[in-house]
């Protein structure tokens, strides 16, 4: 497969260059961007700093109301061709997600699809009422309207790099915000440069949309610059409590979508078969290098031994390797530094007593789909986001125990149930900490429509999605109207 090769996305364009008002150098450098899964060279990209970043933030700035007044349905255009181009060149384009992120083809689709309805759900809202009348208490008239921050700063993960940038990015355009976003580093064209240049080729104004590839320090200038109104962050706890804590001191609304320890309950009565599968796609997708990935399997003890067993059956079956040559079910690890963290956590858990059932092995960066059981509470399995293809069964007596188990967690993302008695598992669900809730499926689920989120350490309360885009990318401008100016006592 040759990435290189003169396309929509052809490299020449953008080969050493950062997204500003069109591609340009960056003042900090050039970044070489490598394949988790072979460590090739797959291309080369401006590298951001904070002088870059604040650049971006400037240019921005002063787009910002042009791009709000421009009428709304020429806004509903530009997103729709954006979309169609995505959707047009999505075959193209997903060689790059999977060269720069170690998915799969399949998972590189899902992106690609899911992506398009991003955009396609951002430009209803470029359509949608924003206002109401409010009473009054004389003949002035009253209205609330909806108006966009200013500059809305994106800082995207490298795991779903497409579409974790794509929900803030265009819901944010559609609604009047310009945007500087930076990409992980580790996934800047999947994660920024496509999304560029659909937005190039569908017309979007020079100076609304800045893709910044950068590191720490460019997330840090971000979050205290100025001319930047919101942040909107999907990442790591720890780096999410920075940007918070950034934000916070700057007195900056900001998004936080964080991690998860997602638990998938199965109760007594559910098919085995279902309920494995279920668990072995919700642990093992994309590695389970997944904010929403199923943390957790909670299984009732009449079941958790035949549960387990058909779950490592299936971890046996799932091939490991490159997904750019090979087919397989499951790709890299996206660093040395992810593998060792999982092994370490896999490692601690058996020395505590956990059964090893499948997997438990790497071979380099490739790690093998595991099964974990008799995982206790003195372990770090139970309770820590291992962002790896480990499944943890945990066994419990009775429906109250498991809401317990899920209950004591930091993170509060995202739980499934599984039985055939949709009454009762509704019933465990209501009783759940949780950001989204999933009767009879797995805990990987997400789309636009939906508002996406979590409780506790798994984000700060805010949703992006659905009827929640408008609340978090706008806020509440109240006008009074008089028909003519009076005077006052004064």
């Amino acid at each position: 497969m040759n990435v290189h090769k003169p396309n929509f996305l052809q490299s020449d364009r953008w080969d050493g260059l950062a997204f500003f008002s069109g591609w340009q150098a960056t003042a900090a450098g050039t970044l070489n961007v490598t394949d988790p899964a072979t460590g090739l060279h797959v291309a080369t990209v401006g590298f951001g700093g904070p002088a870059d970043i604040a650049r971006a933030a400037r240019e921005a700035k002063a787009a910002q109301k042009s791009w709000a007044e421009t009428l709304a349905g020429e806004r509903a255009r530009i997103l729709s061709r954006a979309a169609d181009l995505l959707e047009k060149h999505g075959e193209e384009l997903a060689p790059w997600i999977m060269r720069e992120s170690g998915s799969i083809h399949a998972k590189a689709m899902i992106e690609v699809e899911h992506g398009a309805l991003f955009i396609r759900h951002a430009a209803t809202l470029a359509m949608a009422a924003t206002g109401t009348f409010l009473p009054g208490m004389d003949t002035r008239t009253h209205y609330a309207r909806r108006v966009p921050h200013g500059v809305v700063g994106v800082i995207s993960p490298f795991n779903f790099p497409l579409v974790l940038s794509i929900r803030s990015i265009a819901p944010a355009l559609a609604l009047g915000n310009t945007i500087v976003h930076k990409p992980d580093p580790r996934t800047p064209i999947s994660g920024g440069f496509i999304i560029a240049r659909i937005f190039e080729e569908a017309g979007l104004p020079e100076g609304v949309l800045h893709i910044i590839p950068g590191g720490a320090d460019a997330g840090e200038a971000l979050c205290i610059d100025d001319n930047v109104a919101m942040v909107s962050f999907t990442g790591s706890v720890r780096g999410g409590s920075k940007v918070g804590e950034l934000c916070g001191k700057h007195l900056k609304k900001v998004q936080l979508e964080l991690g998860g320890k997602n638990a998938l309950i199965i109760l007594d009565d559910a098919d085995l078969d279902v309920a494995a599968s279920n668990a072995a796609w919700g642990a093992f997708l994309h590695q389970g290098q997944i904010c929403m990935a199923t943390g957790l399997v909670l299984a009732d003890e009449k079941i958790a031994t035949g549960l387990s067993e058909r779950l490592a059956t299936k971890a046996g079956h799932l091939q490991v390797g490159d997904p750019s040559g090979h087919q397989v079910a499951l790709g890299p690890i996206i660093s040395d530094q992810q593998v060792a963290s999982i092994q370490a956590i896999v490692d601690d858990a058996i020395a505590k007593g956990a059964q090893l059932l499948a997997g438990g092995t790497h071979d380099g960066r490739f790690y093998k789909a595991t099964v974990l059981t008799d995982v206790r509470p003195d372990m770090r399995a139970f309770n820590e986001e291992i962002f790896g293809p480990v499944a943890c069964v945990v066994s419990f007596q009775r429906d109250e125990d498991a809401v317990a188990i899920v209950n004591r967690s930091d993170h509060g993302l995202a739980a499934g149930v599984i039985s055939r008695n949709v009454a009762r598992a509704m019933a465990l669900g209501n009783q759940l900490n949780v950001g989204q809730l999933h009767i009879n499926d797995q805990t990987v689920n997400g789309g636009p429509y939906a508002p996406f989120g979590g409780r506790g350490k798994s984000g700060n309360g805010s949703r992006m999605g659905g009827p929640s885009d408008i609340e978090e990318l706008t806020q509440w401008q109240w006008v009074s109207v008089k028909d003519q100016a009076t005077a006052y006592p004064f």
